[in-house]
């Protein structure tokens, strides 16, 4: 496939590096330093020029283009980008956008802009944050199948019941697959007899009830019962849609935002959320207001260091789990060293949403995981596939790689994979496999 990528920021460079070894990627910026990176660092063509002028797009060769991505920090570039694109050729078109009302305008058409899709990172961040505050010993969740099956990765804290157990041990629930454990950043298939240990990131794949009860056994005082005092710290973007989605599930939550005028907006918005408007990083307003009684607090502030600030002080002060928003995927490894339970980088969760066009309507759907290590993809299975009429025990064991199948939805209805279960064209199958062996496993439906 070629694609054509603007905008060479993290997200367009994350994109790039995913799809370069595959596709053939050409990537155009304005900016000459992060041009000159990219040549040396990602086997893809790239050059300095405004993405949203004919004559860099010409040369782009976008009338050649079968996917083009406009990625850049400007939601109005991307639009305008979009929409020379379709004057020149007929390329699939992605813009990223920040806010919201672009994509409402783009609903009521679906060919607004010249895009034929609109991700919106502030809206995607916030669904993310929701998917974790409604399993909170999680620490990434994600949905497959139309919501029949849950993708979820937990931390194993050296308190936890399962820590010390081996996986079988651990695994007592019907519709759950274990599906891989990273220790200290290297990935681990495990069998049964493997040992889970305290600091692991576990990968469970499952229905969303066994999900759920692994993570009661996980962390039996973290279940959402117990997320009743939710505090959201920022009247950002982000922490504004949190709130307004967390309201949509009969949460009520708290949020705090300094600017007067920002808080009484949102408050006339949300009636169900209670909007204090005052400094967050005032310990004593903290402790007045009961902050260090929150189940969970999310951090979302509109910059990396006054979140690692207000994160630091919410956990001193004895907050239960915070979540935080981090825009540089560089600083998402301090927040996790120095204690933040989750870290979400709205341009990682950006990059995965778009990288799911380029598997050309094979994947369903798809998570990345661990920097890249690894991918959940959802397939659903043609008549012609490889993968199809034998059983899978046979299957993995001939494949020249490893995978692990960790739920089978057929007809709408969940299938707890097993060893001589045998699948069948139209199912959608939920498979854990390493990042580099993702276009063998797709080349198979």
């Amino acid at each position: 496939m070629y694609v054509v990528i603007v905008g060479a920021g993290e997200v367009g460079t994350t994109i790039a590096a995913s799809l370069a070894a595959d596709h053939d990627v050409v990537v155009v910026d304005v900016d000459d330093d992060r041009v000159e990176s990219l040549k040396y660092d990602l086997d893809v063509l790239a050059f300095v020029g405004d993405g949203t002028t004919l004559s860099a797009l010409e040369e782009a060769r976008v009338d050649n283009a079968d996917l083009f991505i406009a990625s850049t920090d400007n939601d109005q570039t991307n639009l305008v980008a979009c929409g020379t694109a379709k004057t020149i050729g007929d390329p699939f078109t992605i813009a990223r956008t920040k806010s919201v009302e672009y994509l409402h305008t783009w609903k009521r058409t679906e060919n607004a802009f010249g895009a034929d899709f609109i991700v919106c990172t502030d809206l995607l961040t916030a669904e993310n944050v929701v998917r974790v505050v409604g399993l909170p010993s999680a620490i990434d969740v994600d949905p497959f199948a139309g919501g029949l099956v849950q993708m979820a990765e937990f931390e194993i804290g050296h308190d936890s019941p399962v820590a010390g157990q081996t996986v079988a041990e651990a695994d007592r629930f019907d519709s759950l697959t274990f599906a891989a454990l990273f220790r200290h950043g290297e990935m681990i298939l495990p069998t049964g007899e493997t040992v889970i240990e305290s600091a692991d990131r576990a990968v469970v794949i499952g229905s969303p009830e066994s999900v759920q009860s692994f993570a009661m056994d996980i962390a039996p005082d973290a279940t959402p019962d117990s997320a009743d005092e939710i505090v959201i710290i920022g009247g950002s973007p982000v922490g504004y849609q949190t709130a307004r989605l967390l309201e949509e599930r009969n949460f009520k939550p708290r949020l705090i935002e300094q600017d007067r005028d920002r808080a009484r907006w949102i408050a006339e918005k949300l009636p169900h959320t209670m909007v204090m408007q005052h400094d967050a990083t005032d310990t004593e307003f903290l402790s007045r207001e009961h902050v260090d009684e929150a189940d969970i607090v999310v951090s979302a502030l509109e910059s990396d260091e006054k979140n690692l600030l207000a994160s630091v002080l919410a956990k001193r002060v004895g907050a239960q789990r915070v979540i935080s928003i981090v825009d540089s995927g560089d600083y998402v490894t301090l927040f996790e060293e120095i204690g933040i339970d989750v870290a979400i980088n709205p341009r990682k969760v950006t990059a995965e949403e778009i990288i799911k066009f380029s598997y050309e309507t094979v994947a369903e759907n798809i998570a990345v995981l661990e920097n890249d290590q690894a991918e959940v993809v959802e397939l659903e299975l043609t008549a012609d596939s490889e993968l199809i009429d034998r059983p899978i025990s046979e299957l993995v064991s001939e494949l020249g790689f490893q995978l692990v199948i960790g739920a089978i939805t057929r007809d709408r209805s969940f299938v707890t994979p097993r060893g001589d279960t045998r699948l069948r064209a139209g199912d959608h199958v939920i498979i854990f496999v390493e990042t580099r062996y993702v276009s063998d496993l797709t080349s198979m439906v």
